[in-house]
């Protein structure tokens, strides 16, 4: 009797399995982004003057041709990729320049919506570029060395400017301005992936044990964490706590995901609860900020007016299950970064609980989709890349949207996509080309493409 699996390898007549590329999908979901996009202009603009705003045709045509450019590059060089990640990014930059341009109407002497649409231009020709040129993830892995180095140069630049608002996160010169810090994340996210990718089996199952954690070998360890200790500790002299959360967090979540020891998260928890204990004590700047969250309302009591703090949980209140209505709120009281950091208070208000989970659920899908490409993936480096990246976006929505609701000690980083800054726009559409990169590479091994015992094409 013969064997069925050998014949049915070797039967000619066996149909290769066809995944569908899901591009109409994707185009389907863009128009709606752009629509839903161009709405929210319009809306504006009847909210405030009661007629159209003059640049809705302008705006709604610009949007749609970087959308289209955008879909074409991966319909011809990633037609596996993902169909929700670019509807999603498209989406949350159009629904952050209305609201930049609504907060723009409160203050007409200090425009930011053109800048921003110029930067979110840059960002999808970056993203087109990246998923042009890039053709396999894996070459990234080559110059994880590189990465490193860039990102370290990177992180140090802006101790050579003057800080602004206590911090020193900007390269300024003249009227230009960079945050350097924000590419520096997607360089680390390549070096620690292509580390841990080289070095799980090490980092795993060699070492002394310790209580019930498997300590790595100094010299296998020792690299990552000296990176890791001087990108952090160069974030804490320019008092960028938001960033360095989120390096630690990074470094954390991709330590586990590459040896799979539960006890990583344990120890990266115990270590984040005592620095943060350290600094909130130590740092003057950093205990102001966890005194105005243990005390939100302290300045109302004392009849000095509500803080930015006290501000934007007003606006959240105000806007109560379906909001104000776009245009029709009062977050501009916030101050100076309502437009940045405290973005997300004027969703909260004017589009109400409503809106504000259905901007949540759209972060969410986005790190889903990452996650699903990692798992997707057989490579140990794209399955870290993907994982690494995707966390970028999630710890950045949570130290952000923690913050300007009172739930953790404010830090100053500002919200994907939504809020103002050309910097973090632009990194986190290079975010969503890799990613794209990423699902594309993970579902075309199921489209008949050979791949070798490590998951190469």
């Amino acid at each position: 009797m013969l064997s069925p699996g050998p014949t049915a390898q070797a039967d000619p007549s066996t149909p290769a399995v066809r995944l569908p590329r899901r591009r109409g999908i994707e185009f389907t979901l863009l128009v709606l982004a752009v629509l839903l996009s161009v709405y929210g202009y319009c809306a504006v603009g009847l909210a405030r003057n009661g007629t159209l705003p003059p640049g809705a045709a302008g705006y709604g045509a610009g949007l749609g041709v970087l959308a289209l450019l955008a879909h074409v590059a991966v319909r011809w060089r990633a037609p596996y990729a993902d169909p929700l990640l670019l509807p999603i990014a498209v989406l949350l930059n159009g629904l952050g320049l209305v609201l930049v341009y609504r907060l723009d109407l409160e203050t007409p002497a200090d425009p930011a919506a053109p800048t921003q649409l110029v930067w979110s231009t840059l960002g999808v020709g970056l993203f087109i570029a990246v998923v042009l040129v890039l053709r396999d993830h894996r070459v990234l892995q080559r110059y994880a060395y590189v990465c490193v180095v860039t990102a370290l140069v990177l992180l140090m630049l802006p101790i050579f400017f003057p800080a602004v608002n206590g911090a020193r996160l900007w390269i300024r010169v003249g009227g230009f301005s960079l945050q350097p810090g924000e590419f520096a994340k997607v360089l680390l996210a390549v070096f620690f992936a292509g580390y841990l990718a080289a070095n799980r089996n090490a980092l795993a199952y060699t070492g002394r044990r310790i209580w019930k954690l498997q300590l790595p070998a100094g010299r296998v360890l020792g690299p990552i964490v000296t990176v890791w200790v001087l990108s952090v500790g160069v974030l804490v002299l320019e008092r960028d706590l938001g960033t360095s959360l989120l390096f630690f967090g990074l470094f954390v979540i991709l330590l586990y995901v590459a040896t799979g020891r539960t006890g990583w998260i344990a120890v990266g928890l115990l270590l984040a609860a005592i620095g943060a204990f350290a600094v909130g004590r130590l740092e003057p700047y950093v205990h102001s900020r966890v005194e105005d969250w243990l005390h939100p309302f302290a300045s109302v009591e004392a009849g000095l007016g509500p803080s930015q703090l006290a501000q934007s949980l007003y606006a959240f209140a105000a806007g109560g299950l379906l909001g104000t209505g776009l245009g029709l709120g009062h977050s501009i009281l916030i101050g100076f970064a309502a437009k940045s950091d405290f973005i997300l208070a004027t969703a909260g208000e004017e589009l109400g609980l409503a809106g504000l989970s259905a901007i949540f659920l759209l972060y969410g899908l986005l790190v889903e989709r990452g996650y699903r490409a990692g798992l997707a993936l057989r490579d140990p480096f794209g399955r870290l890349l993907a994982v690494g990246l995707a966390s970028i976006v999630a710890l950045q929505v949570f130290v952000i949207a923690g913050g300007v609701t009172g739930l953790i000690p404010l830090t100053g980083m500002p919200m994907p996509f939504l809020a103002q800054g050309g910097s973090s726009v632009v990194t986190n559409w290079i975010i969503v080309a890799l990613l794209i990169r990423l699902s594309d590479s993970a579902r075309s091994r199921y489209a008949g493409a050979p791949y070798d015992a490590e998951g190469a094409p």
